[in-house]
């Protein structure tokens, strides 16, 4: 069992701590149904005094005294979570103490938003300014005598929480679990694909859509799709132009260019599998749309999405 803690203060946004929260317990269930898995997540909500906590939004949530646990200053990875009550607890000689127990004994200390301030309060400095000759340690960093297991990003707790996971548990599960977590990616044709939930759409027009859709990885003919809508062809290119903005042949290609461009970001697939998989056919042909509709090829495209050294 591997100990996360979130210590939060009043006034925390309720989001970003909450995806780390999902995050760990995401993990948990993913590797339930794994093989030879054995880590798990125990995660728990810290406050300095225990008891209720308010985040931005004004919904509490209930937390334990950060020395109310058993574990409470040795954590796998501890965050300290930002808001306007961090400003108050950088005065609070008790708390800074625990964190610097805490920091020295976990294996990662990481700060959210105004979290930060607490941690330089507490004597640590920020990456930045590593190189001081103070003697401070920079936040962020694995306890002396441990190798750093994941790459860290101090300006994306979810990602470092990612990393932590995709180092216990594996790629796969680590890639699972940002699915389960982290919003959908958009792309160009995002806002095009979305029309379909307009109640300007009618209802006909919208199954087509999504036919067309679901179908996409196949060669389709746009009269199945009229037949589909009960229409003439020439009726349902008309109606479903001047519904969705777009042509019938056109909203399948924005389908198969936005499909292309997520495999392209979350996977390792040659881009000639992706191709064929989005009913494009080649990588050439795929190639080619991608010139004509974003001005970069595929591997250009997944170079600019995926900077080296992300997971």
């Amino acid at each position: 069992m591997k100990h996360i803690g979130i210590a939060l203060f009043n006034g925390f946004a309720l989001p970003e701590a909450a995806s780390i929260v999902e995050a760990f317990h995401s993990a948990n269930t993913l590797a339930d149904s794994a093989p030879h898995s054995v880590t798990r997540y125990d995660v728990r909500l810290l406050s300095t005094t225990g008891g209720r906590i308010a985040s931005s939004s004004l919904v509490f949530v209930w937390t334990d005294s950060v020395e109310a646990l058993r574990h409470a200053d040795n954590f796998d990875a501890l965050f300290i979570a930002g808001g306007e009550g961090v400003h108050n607890a950088t005065g609070d000689e008790r708390l800074l103490t625990w964190l610097r127990r805490a920091y020295c004994r976990s294996e990662l200390v990481l700060p959210i938003a105004e979290g930060r301030f607490l941690l330089e309060a507490a004597g640590f400095a920020h990456p930045s300014n590593s190189g001081r000759d103070d003697g401070s340690m920079p936040y962020g960093s694995r306890r002396p005598g441990l190798e750093p297991k994941a790459s860290l990003d101090v300006s994306n707790p979810l990602q470092t929480a990612l990393s932590v996971i995709q180092d216990d548990l594996g790629a796969e599960i680590a890639r699972k679990t940002a699915e389960c977590v982290a919003p959908p990616a958009t792309t160009h044709f995002t806002s095009t694909l979305r029309r379909t939930a307009s109640p300007s759409v009618s209802e006909r027009l919208r199954d087509s859509a999504h036919w067309l859709e679901a179908n996409s990885g196949r060669a389709v003919a746009i009269d199945e799709a009229a037949q589909l809508a009960a229409m003439s062809e020439r009726n349902f290119l008309r109606r479903f132009k001047a519904e969705m903005g777009v042509t019938p042949s056109d909203y399948l290609a924005y389908v198969r260019l936005d499909r292309s461009c997520r495999l392209l970001v979350e996977t390792t697939l040659p881009v000639d599998k992706i191709a064929r998989r989005c009913g494009v056919g080649s990588g050439g042909q795929l190639a080619k749309l991608f010139r004509k509709h974003l001005a970069v090829t595929p591997t250009e495209y997944r170079a600019s999405k995926r900077p080296s050294g992300a997971w």
